[in-house]
This record gives C-alpha cells, sequence and structure tokens, in this order.
C-alpha cells in the first residue's frame, strides 16, 4: 500500500486505542482502558516513523533538516499537550466523560487528522503533490522479499551502525529516565518540582531538531550522533560525580541527556536512510525503530537493577560505559561504516 498509507493505517489504530480509553473511562473499565493504551501504543509507532517518511520527502540533500522539522513538530505537541488538560477535561465533562478522558479524545481527533492527511497525499492522483505522493504512495517496483532485506542490511555496514546507533542512544536515554523521577521524589522533591524538570529533558530531545537536522547534511549524521554520545559521556559523568539531589542540578544532567538523544537518533537515522537503495528503506527502517523499542524494554528493568544495588551513580556509571563503547566503536570503525554507500 506504500509508505504513507501504511501510516495512515497506523494512525488509525492509534485513534481506535485512544477511542477505547475514552469508552472505558465513561464505562469504568480497567480491562478496556489497559486494551486500549496497548493500542494506542502501537499507533504511536507511527508517529516515530513519519520521521523516515519526511526524510524520504527531504531528497538525499535534506534528510537531516527533513527529519529535525518532524521532531520540532513533536516537541511544539509536546509542549502544548499540557496546556490542553484544563480546557479538554472542561469539554470532557460537559459532555459527561471523567475530566482525564478529555486528552485522549484530543488524540483521537489528532491521530483521525493525520490518517487523513497522510492518506490523501499518498494519492498520486491528488493535485499538486506528485513528487511527494510518488514517495508516499504504493510502490512501482516488485514486492520486497525478506530475503533482500536481511541481505541488504547485513550487507550494508552503514545500516548496522546505523541500528546500533539507535539501540544505544535509546537504550541510555530510556534507562536514566526510568528512574530520575523516582529518585528525585526519594530526595524530598514534589511533584511539580519533578513535573519541570521532565519538562525540561522533553525539550532537550526535541527543540534542537532543526539544529542538528542541518548539522546532520552539513557535517554527516555520524559525526552528529557521535556528539550525541560524547553528550551522554558529560551527562553520565555529571550523575556519577555530583549531587543529583539537588535538583537543579539534576536539571542540567537531564537537559544534556535529552540533547544527547536528539543528536543520536537525528544521525542515526539520517544514517539509516540513506544506508540502503530506496525500495528497501521502509522495511530496514522499521528494524532500526524496533531496535529502539527493544533497547528501551532491557534499559527500564537494569536500570531498577542498578539503582537498588549502587543508587543513581551506579547506572550514571552504567550508562557512561555504554555511550563511551558506542562512541569509540563509531571512531575508529571502518569509513564505510560511517556514511552511506
Amino acid at each position: 500500500v506504500g509508505r504513507g498509507r501504511s501510516l495512515a493505517l497506523g494512525y488509525v489504530l492509534g485513534a481506535s486505542g485512544a477511542a477505547l480509553v475514552v469508552i472505558a473511562a465513561a464505562s469504568e473499565s480497567l480491562s478496556a482502558f489497559l486494551a486500549g493504551s496497548v493500542v494506542l501504543g502501537a499507533g504511536n509507532t507511527s508517529v516515530f516513523m513519519t520521521r523516515f517518511a519526511a526524510a524520504e520527502a527531504g531528497g538525499e540533500a535534506s534528510r537531516g533538516q527533513a527529519l529535525g522539522a518532524v521532531f520540532f513538530a513533536t516537541a511544539l505537541g509536546a509542549v502544548a499537550s499540557p496546556g490542553l488538560l484544563g480546557p479538554s477535561g472542561g469539554l470532557a465533562q460537559a459532555v459527561g466523560l471523567p475530566p482525564l478522558a478529555g486528552l485522549y479524545v484530543v488524540a483521537l481527533l489528532c491521530f483521525v487528522v493525520a490518517a487523513s492527511l497522510l492518506w490523501g497525499t499518498s494519492n498520486p492522483a491528488t493535485p499538486y503533490l506528485g513528487r511527494v505522493a510518488a514517495l508516499l504512495g504504493p510502490p512501482r517496483e516488485a514486492e520486497v522479499t525478506r530475503g533482500e532485506v536481511a541481505l541488504s542490511f547485513l550487507g550494508a555496514s552503514s545500516a548496522r551502525a546505523a541500528v546500533s546507533i539507535l539501540a544505544a542512544i535509546n537504550l541510555v536515554m530510556v534507562a536514566v529516565m526510568a528512574v530520575a523521577p523516582v529518585h528525585l521524589v526519594a530526595h524530598g522533591h514534589g511533584l511539580g518540582v519533578v513535573g519541570v524538570v521532565v519538562g525540561v529533558h522533553v525539550a532537550g530531545m526535541f527543540m534542537p531538531s532543526p539544529l542538528s537536522g542541518w548539522a546532520a547534511d552539513r557535517v554527516g549524521p555520524t559525526a552528529i550522533a557521535g556528539g550525541g554520545f560524547l553528550l551522554m559521556i558529560a551527562s553520565g559523568a555529571g550523575g556519577l560525580l555530583l549531587n543529583t539531589g539537588d535538583a537543579l542540578w539534576m536539571t542540567a544532567v537531564l537537559l544534556v541527556l535529552g540533547v544527547g538523544w536528539n543528536l543520536g537518533v537525528v544521525g542515526g537515522s539520517a544514517l539509516l536512510a540513506d544506508s540502503v537503495p530506496g525500495r528497501l528503506r521502509p522495511r530496514v527502517e522499521g528494524i532500526g525503530e524496533v531496535s529502539m523499542g527493544l533497547a528501551a524494554g532491557a534499559g527500564v528493568p537494569a536500570a531498577g537493577l542498578f539503582v537498588a544495588f549502587g543508587g543513581f551513580p551506579a547506572l550514571s556509571f552504567a550508562g557512561t560505559l555504554v555511550a563511551a563503547k558506542a562512541a569509540l566503536a563509531l571512531a575508529f570503525a571502518p569509513a564505510a561504516a560511517r556514511k552511506a554507500p
């Protein structure tokens, strides 16, 4: 069906999950709420995969900038969404729903709009969208086989390097962020302080995207990803050596962590998009996304174990080691692994 329509179907899945959560809230059903949350989370995959569609539409010379634009839009949504909690809650109450269901109604509407836009722009018959529709619409080449994808991925050292970058950068970030709020609360900070600290971290994750995307196009995605790992090392050193019970210092540590993640994901994604032929990109990009998810899934329980046995400094030390190993691997990788073919 093509890249665009596949993403649109993912957004439909997200809309279905949001609708199920709203129904669960109205009927006070925990099982429906959990099921809806799972479906909503699955639909969120399309949100992150959209960056690769933007990179494809942006073309080889501006893939990084296209990726950065999508991440910056994500930042705008992340900043705006907390402000919608009150108004959406009031509207939900007006129609007889619990106030907290309001944001899920907003999510439902946003998913529907996104799905409609992607479906429309993927139709070659849509006026004024010839090139974009051709890129996002149904492929004209023969169907790609799993064997082709595997051979292309295994044979492209730059693709393997890109997937490793995405996995490592997400592993470190998710592991630290899984326990940072708990760590702050344990040191006597209230939820308001925790919210501000996490908000600054999220801003670091997404707000630099236009600049990091531009830099990826100018100096190369691997250099940008390497810079991300260096920032991860700096963040880990801060968590290891200084007093992370201080909310202000913890904010600085997590801000650097967020910017490092941004550089790593933008650089790794741009490198991955450039690493294989166009007809194979959607499948290989899916491998990159799965690697990020698996790394996050492994990072959360591991973070708990490190903190249980050695506190936050032990986790910071482990994250620093992972980032340092990744940075060294990039620095000494063969030239073929550090750039697209």
